[in-house]
């Protein structure tokens, strides 16, 4: 989630919520401090669901693919490794997939292949980032790490096919799973769109693992949740020679781009645009043919998202063409992809709440407040009705307490069943909730 073009800001924002489990909830057993287990009257789904996730044997698993993706981390459309690994748990569950996707991409079908069909998604990319953490299972490859949970997110989903798997007569839905690439880069999951995986998809579910939320705490909110997040270069061409300045152009864009959210948007419609970025000529006495200006924007609505996208573009070229410039304004580059709005649709949301507290206890399910992070699986939330949720594993044991993208980024392996169990019970509970009034 978020690269270091669009950080993780949101999670310094987090509420830090009490741990608190109950017999309603995830709650350590009396065997092991390390597992869990969800003891209530709810019906036998949700207790076999739990069961699953939380033996010993499926822990030791998870803990082993994850692990061995950790130590051999691959950055964006380089994870053939990861790849590789996802095919082979999947030949040994038994279940089919389609690949490449999205060239490194994996997605499998678990059910009858009838509808309704519902996807599931976990990215697989690492970070360009030096681990800085002592351990058994660090980075073996300099310079690369998951310092943002992804190899966990495989982990927990490769533990939902495996329950949806031993559950198959139960499961009345086709799930389709997406194994993600390049969700750092911001252009995985629209590329795994461009495959037409979403084809007759019903709904859409993603997570992720942060350490500002306790162990065993779930946060989302329905609506918009986490920032579109967008970047613009201004390339402004003027002729010294003849005094068309393109440093004067440069000059009063940058002030009348400071002026949109100022006075031109809603001050509780909350917007950010910021320039960044200038460049032009290199003599103290010599005009420039061009300057270059550049920055970022973002915005928590999809209409304001793209509202303020389009202005950016109008107040530039229209201030080049005042000083006699011409003005080309490039969005979406490669680098610096454009990622829309995160907004959870809001019956998916219900059921996702439902869901959730059957896994950790209504009183560890919590509304989040939106962020201005910024993640890719935005994408999917476009297409089709879908939620994402946090999923929290704040630890001091464990150490697991640095923001994402910080070289010393710890998981807290326990919390590797309860994602697990929220993959699974989503897809296994979607079709009796897509029949009332959820849906």
């Amino acid at each position: 989630m978020d690269s270091p073009r669009h950080v993780l800001l949101f999670f310094f924002f987090f509420f830090l919520v009490p741990t608190c489990f109950s017999n309603e909830c995830l709650c350590s057993n009396q065997t092991s401090s390390n597992s869990y287990y969800y003891s209530s009257s709810s019906s036998s789904l949700q207790d076999e669901i739990v069961e699953l996730a939380n033996r010993a044997s499926m822990l030791k698993w998870m803990k082993r693919i994850r692990r061995e993706i950790h130590e051999h981390p691959e950055v964006a459309y380089e994870e053939f490794n990861t790849s590789a690994l996802i095919r082979h748990e999947l030949d040994q569950l038994g279940v089919s997939y389609q690949w490449p996707v999205a060239n490194t991409g994996v997605v499998a079908k678990i059910g009858s292949g009838d509808p309704p069909f519902v996807a599931l998604r976990a990215d697989m990319d690492a970070l360009p980032i030096q681990e800085l953490v002592d351990w058994e299972h660090k980075s073996k490859v300099d310079g690369k790490m998951h310092a943002c949970a992804h190899d966990a997110h495989v982990a927990m989903l490769l533990g939902a096919a495996k329950i949806l798997q031993e559950m198959k007569d139960k499961l009345l839905a086709t799930v389709i799973l997406i194994f993600q690439p390049a969700e750092e880069r911001g252009t995985g999951a629209r590329d795994i769109i461009a495959e037409k995986v979403l084809e007759d998809v019903a709904a859409v579910f993603g997570l992720h693992l942060v350490p500002e939320y306790p162990l065993g705490v779930v946060a989302s909110r329905p609506g918009e949740f986490l920032a579109g997040c967008g970047s613009f270069k201004a390339n402004i061409n003027g002729k010294g020679g003849a005094c068309l300045d393109p440093v004067l152009a440069a000059s009063t864009s940058v002030i009348s781009l400071q002026n949109i959210v100022s006075r031109e948007t809603d001050p509780l419609d909350s917007q950010v645009l910021s320039v960044a970025m200038v460049n032009a000529g290199s003599s103290l006495d010599i005009i420039p043919d061009s300057a270059t200006i550049g920055g970022t924007y973002r915005a928590f609505s999809r209409k304001s998202f793209y509202w303020l996208k389009k202005r950016i573009e109008e107040v530039i070229i229209a201030q080049a063409e005042v000083h006699r410039c011409s003005a080309e304004v490039i969005f979406n580059g490669d680098e610096h992809p454009t990622i829309p709005p995160t907004r959870n649709d809001e019956r998916i949301y219900e059921v996702v709440r439902e869901v959730s507290g059957m896994i950790v206890g209504k009183e560890n399910t919590e509304v989040a407040p939106v962020f201005t992070g910024s993640e890719d699986f935005a994408f999917y939330l476009e297409k089709v009705p879908g939620a994402f949720v946090l999923v929290g594993m704040r630890n001091d044991e464990t150490g697991s307490i640095h923001p994402a993208h910080s070289p010393y980024y710890v998981v807290d392996e326990d919390a590797l069943p309860i994602g697990a169990a929220l993959h699974a019970a989503f897809a296994l509970s979607f079709h009796s909730y897509s029949t009332n009034s959820y849906i």
